[in-house]
């Protein structure tokens, strides 16, 4: 008698058991329903489909245009939406979100000018999918060997810039060797680890279990990419079978076998896999085996383990799930959510898929109860412990229970452990109550206290405002023992945020924080900057106070940033009020002005010409007569009239004449008076 083990994810993968569930919706809303191509890689799923009326159509020419078109979870091409769009056929697309995240991106490299490389089977239908959605240079290449050919035949690929991705269900001790070769050969390559998660494990369970079994059988469609991938990974390690049903089971190597070892294809139903565990029991006659199955078609259930349950029906009570037991299932609706307001119906649907901890089974009244949201809260806190860069450790104290919140998080630790600095992750949660020093935040089970510090409100914002919003956070400190603590921060997230995308040239609007005798500074909003008085107006600045008052709103542009010293730069005077810009503009040389008199140096007299910009009179064009020293002629505050001679731009200096205008008015008037001389001659004539 042989001893059997089914592998955990042995079975329907979420993408694959998403368009299943679509497609059998739809048909029991009595809409006539077709796919393009196969809905899965399964010949029995698919003809129990085509049973309901379910068309499979292999393009979209072929699809009716009464029907509704399920797109499966493998994707396609950006073009053939768009024949779907020009034919005005309803489309509900099933496209599993791990592919669909591959498909964004692919056409944002594209779009950047980066090479796709598609590792994967070229002929796959996902595959082509994603290379339909590549607006630009596209290779696949189906493992690390055909990978070293295909740098050999375009060694362009070592030098440009490269995104590479690989098919969801790529066999991932094949992707480890490419991402070696990349590394080695390739400097610009941009990798993408697009492997679905679910295959992973599936691959890994596969391998693990094959070391341990002298068969493995693996159930899957013959035309299956993921279920040929298990095939090849058992088959290194013991004798394996490829079978699509029960009677395809080999019985004399199941008799001859001591471990037996399954898994399961991603397109392989739960009921195809019962069949071929329950003849494997009948050709051994394993009496106690088929017991257990009939009973489960897993391992038994107790109190803590995680299960995998769908939802069968719902009310306002809560929800009952079938998690593959004799008993069913029951999720209270405070086992849900702790939000007040929400409704079972606002939580899930029939046919949901739920992730759930068993709190206990109650054999007498035939339930199990469970709970979404344990699961979740002791989730979020073991990613927010991992996140946290400082977790601190106390002794409980009598008093801990009636501390108030704000006054608990700052209480005095017992011990602390400072854990290394780490990238930050960004956690959400809605704001649920703002009480003494700051706001509580309800993140998937846990709650997060944020103290009014680490807000980033803008100044004089009342706390109140940030009640029932979404807030995004990250950890700062997560405080364990006695009633415990975790403690966030907006600001801090806000901070890497803005240092990590603030760049030279961007505008901001700000507020003035605080004037000195040399700027203002001005809020940002996570962080401030200061305006030197330089930069306050193109005209002298005395006092920042002349131009701004604390609480001003203002446009301020970033001149400089030094991100390793955390300082600013802002500019706030405007590019289009710069004088230069006006002179070149609007006065040309010899354009004649009113210019004041702003200093009188031995060498000449100093006018202003614009706000902010001076030129010098020499003391050689102050007059036509020789002038000793300039006040004989002008004197501060005096008013002139002066042409510009000449603008030297790049060295900033303006030179003007009151000689020129002099001599223009002078030979302006002799001509004048030559005309009057020349008139009584000709009106004798």
């Amino acid at each position: 008698m042989s001893n059997i083990h089914l592998a955990k994810t042995a079975g329907f993968c979420f993408g694959v058991n998403r368009a299943i569930e679509l497609v059998n919706s739809l048909l029991d809303e009595g809409k006539r329903v077709c796919t393009l191509g196969p809905i899965i890689h399964n010949a029995q799923v698919v003809g129990q489909l085509a049973d309901r009326g379910v068309v499979t159509a292999d393009t979209p020419d072929d699809v009716p245009l009464d029907a509704v078109l399920v797109i499966r979870s493998h994707g396609v091409p950006l073009s053939v939406y768009q024949r779907l769009s020009a034919k005005n056929i309803e489309v509900q697309d099933a496209t599993c979100p791990f592919v669909a995240k591959i498909h964004s991106i692919v056409t944002n490299a594209a779009e950047k000018g980066d090479i796709i490389l598609i590792a994967g089977d070229s002929e796959h239908p996902e595959v082509l999918g994603i290379k339909g959605h590549c607006n630009g240079i596209a290779y696949t290449f189906r493992d690390d060997t055909h990978l070293i050919e295909l740098l050999c035949e375009h060694p362009e690929l070592k030098e440009k810039s490269v995104s590479v991705v690989a098919q969801t269900t790529f066999n991932t001790e094949i992707w480890k060797k490419c991402l070696n070769i990349f590394n080695k050969d390739c400097t610009n390559a941009t990798l993408f680890d697009t492997i679905c998660n679910a295959t992973q494990s599936r691959q890994r369970e596969a391998a693990e279990l094959s070391e341990k079994c002298d068969l493995m059988v693996v159930i899957g469609g013959v035309n299956s990419s993921n279920t040929a991938k298990l095939f090849h990974i058992c088959s290194e390690k013991c004798k394996s079978v490829l079978i699509q049903t029960a009677d395809e089971l080999p019985e004399d190597d199941v008799r001859a076998a001591t471990n037996i070892g399954v898994t399961a294809g991603a397109s392989t139903p739960a009921d195809i896999i019962k069949e071929v565990l329950f003849k494997m029991s009948e050709i051994q006659n394993n009496e106690s085996f088929a017991d257990m199955l009939e009973e489960s078609f897993k391992n038994s259930n107790m109190q803590g383990k995680v299960v995998t349950g769908t939802v069968i029906s719902v009310d306002p009570t809560g929800a009952y799930v079938d998690v593959g037991r004799k008993q069913t299932g029951i999720v209270e609706l405070k086992e849900l959510t702790d939000d007040p307001n929400a409704t079972t119906a606002d939580l899930v649907k029939v046919g949901d898929e739920l992730e759930l901890i068993i709190l206990k089974v109650n054999d007498q009244d035939g339930y199990i109860y469970l709970s979404k949201k344990i699961l979740e809260s002791r989730r979020t806190m073991d990613k927010m412990l991992a996140a946290s860069p400082k977790i601190t450790t106390r002794r409980r104290r009598r008093d801990d229970d009636d501390a108030d919140t704000a006054a608990e998080a700052e209480a005095p630790e017992t011990t602390e452990e400072v854990v290394e600095e780490k990238e930050p992750v960004v956690f959400e949660g809605t704001v649920t109550q703002v009480i003494k020093g700051g706001v509580l935040v309800a993140c998937d089970g846990v709650t997060v206290f944020i103290p009014a510090s680490q807000c980033m409100l803008q100044p004089k914002q009342p706390l109140d405002s940030l009640l029932k919003q979404k807030v995004k956070f990250v950890i700062i400190e997560v405080i364990k023992g006695g009633r415990g603590r975790v403690i966030g921060s907006i600001r801090k997230l806000a901070e890497k945020e803005f240092w990590d995308n603030i760049e030279p040239g961007q505008i901001f609007t700000g507020v003035v924080k605080s004037l000195t005798s040399y700027g203002a500074f001005v809020n940002l909003g996570p962080v401030d900057g200061m305006v030197h008085k330089s930069e306050l107006s193109w005209d002298k600045v005395k006092d920042p106070k002349d131009v701004l008052s604390i609480g001003d709103v203002v446009e301020v542009r970033v001149k400089d940033v030094k991100k390793d010293k955390k300082t600013i730069s802002l500019g706030y005077r405007k590019a289009e009020e710069n004088p230069w810009e006006i002179l070149k503009n609007n006065y040309p040389i010899g354009t004649v002005i009113q210019a004041k008199v702003v200093g009188t140096p031995k060498f000449g007299a100093f006018v202003n010409i614009l706000p902010g910009l001076d030129g010098l009179i020499h003391i050689s064009q102050l007059s036509l007569d020789r002038v000793e020293n300039p006040t004989d002629v002008v004197k501060v505050g005096d008013v002139v009239t002066a042409a510009i001679t000449n603008i030297d731009f790049e060295n900033k200096h303006v030179s003007l004449s009151i000689k020129e205008v002099l001599k223009a008015q002078a030979q302006a008037a002799d001509e004048a008076n030559e005309e009057t001389e020349e008139a009584p001659a000709e009106d004798a004539e």
